[in-house]
């Protein structure tokens, strides 16, 4: 039985990510290239379907900016309509994933392949979005975009105001009324989203000014834009592009959400995510869009982020916001359709800059030197200059690369208990293949004790294997349990004394 101050905290919850919610799910449908009303039914899918199965209970779901590039190109190509037959596939492979137990081995990915992913991702957002901001639409590829760069900037440049000119205008100014938000906004409304603000400043000069530029279309009825899928779409299934799509949206979905939840519980000192049933409840939820006629959805980051600031308790608050987001578009679709398309840009090409997280760089270079950030470049320059798929081919075999010296060696865990405290010895050979079994162990630990980890028996470990013991060992450190670093010899391999180092110092 919930609480009503436990109640009363996700309703709130519930709101603020509702607020964040909707202009990201409105942005997310432009810059996939289909209608608005697609992502609004994913947010609602969401909310109310994953909310209620999801194993993050405080994680949030809906439509993510991670796939809007892969649909925009697809959407192109094979038409909106084949998007269904897609997804529902691809939640069905999601399924079976959670089924198979696959989802530890998703966390076994370089974080450096993850985040160039998302970097070159967030850049072709970046990339589009600059063309919508200017009135104009975008191009399926990050080079196509850029040579059209020439062509959009001259129709701003015309004779006299031009309309490209006002939507610029209008798009810059929700960019900085964002920026300024972010920066400067009081603390009593810290939680008022600066992509609200940044929307709502551009639609009260658009709606106030009257001026003629596009804005959202937004259907009368929402069961109108409910486009259920066919059986010539089905039997398109077999087409080799299709079926690469729809694998690659299965693994980069799955992959994001499991990353967002594994810093979902970095955030909070509640119920850890169950990422078996995560990704269960993440293919139902697809299957669901994909029957539906919606975008496909993942955990994501910023909406549950802004969930648990807010201080949401239990999964109540992701499910009410589904509520809201189905109200809002039930009841009030004329608010949506006042609000600028280049008002929506303007909150991607910050999403989109979030996305590249140059901070993430920084930190493998300081922590893991010069190969990782080799990788990482790799994985950005090939999903911008060619495709998501060869961009992440090239990352994961560099990755492999870099420990094909180790990989036949194997790492064995010690375990030495009694009823005070857990000696961990690391012996042999910790590559991102040990990952899973290293997170077994550590996360399946009784509370209460003490922990050693030992590692001077250890031979190597690899950046993958160093962040995931990184990140177990702060969440250790936020729950105050108490955890004690043993180094490796000078003598062993020059880089492991000075990652048990640093490992020491995050837990002091």
């Amino acid at each position: 039985m919930i609480s009503s101050s436990v109640l009363s905290r996700d309703l709130a919850s519930s709101l603020v990510v509702f607020l964040v919610a909707i202009p990201l799910c409105l942005g997310i449908a432009v810059a996939s290239g289909v209608p608005v009303a697609m992502g609004l039914i994913s947010g609602i899918v969401g909310g109310l379907v994953v909310g209620l199965l999801a194993g993050s209970p405080l994680q949030v779901s809906g439509p993510a900016a991670g796939l809007a590039v892969i649909v925009f190109g697809f959407v192109e190509q094979y038409g909106a309509a084949m998007l269904g037959p897609v997804l529902i596939v691809a939640g069905l492979l999601q399924v079976l994933a959670g089924f198979l137990r696959i989802g530890s081995w998703f966390r076994a990915i370089s974080p450096a392949v993850v985040h160039g992913m998302l970097a070159g991702i967030g850049i072709l957002i970046i990339l589009g979005q600059i063309h919508v901001l200017m009135g104009a639409r975008p191009a399926a590829g990050g080079i196509e975009n850029v040579t059209a760069m020439e062509q959009t900037f001259a129709r701003v440049w015309g004779a006299g105001l031009t309309r490209e000119a006002v939507a610029l205008l209008v798009g810059l100014i929700s960019l900085l009324a964002m920026i300024a938000w972010e920066k400067f906004r009081p603390k009593s409304l810290m939680l008022v989203p600066g992509a609200l603000v940044g929307v709502a400043a551009g639609t009260i000069l658009t709606v106030g000014m009257q001026l003629p530029i596009a804005r959202v279309e937004v259907p009368s009825s929402l069961v109108e834009s409910i486009t259920l899928p066919t059986l010539d779409g089905f039997a398109r299934m077999i087409e080799p592009g299709i079926i690469v799509t729809t694998l690659v949206i299965a693994v980069i979905a799955s992959a994001e959400t499991l990353l967002s939840s594994a810093a979902v519980d970095r955030m909070h000192d509640g119920v850890r995510t169950r990422f078996n049933k995560e990704l269960f409840a993440q293919g139902i939820g697809n299957g669901l869009c994909g029957l539906l006629g919606a975008l496909p959805i993942t955990g994501v980051i910023v909406r549950s982020s802004a969930n648990i600031q807010a201080g949401a308790r239990t999964r109540a608050s992701a499910v009410l916001h589904g509520v809201w987001i189905l109200g809002l578009v039930a009841l009030l679709p004329q608010l949506l359709a006042m609000v600028p398309l280049t008002a929506l840009a303007a909150v991607l090409l910050v999403t989109g800059w979030r996305l590249i997280s140059l901070h993430h760089v920084r930190h493998l270079f300081d922590h893991h030197g010069w190969v990782p950030v080799g990788i990482w470049t790799a994985t950005v320059a090939m999903v911008v200059l060619q495709d998501l798929l060869v961009g992440v081919a090239l990352g994961l075999a560099l990755s492999i690369l870099e420990i094909l010296p180790h990989l036949r060696r194997k790492l064995a865990i010690d375990r030495l208990e009694d009823e005070e405290s857990i000696h961990l010895d690391l012996v042999g050979v910790a590559t991102c293949k040990d990952v899973p079994v290293l997170l077994n162990m550590l996360e399946t630990l009784p509370e209460g004790r003490k922990i050693t980890i030992a590692g001077t028996r250890l031979h190597y470990l690899d950046h993958t294997s160093a962040e995931t013991l990184r990140d177990w060992l702060m969440r250790q450190k936020k729950s105050g349990r108490l955890v004690e670093i043993e180094h490796p010899p000078v003598g062993r391999h020059r880089r492991l004394k000075p990652i048990f180092e640093r490992l020491s110092e995050e837990v002091a």
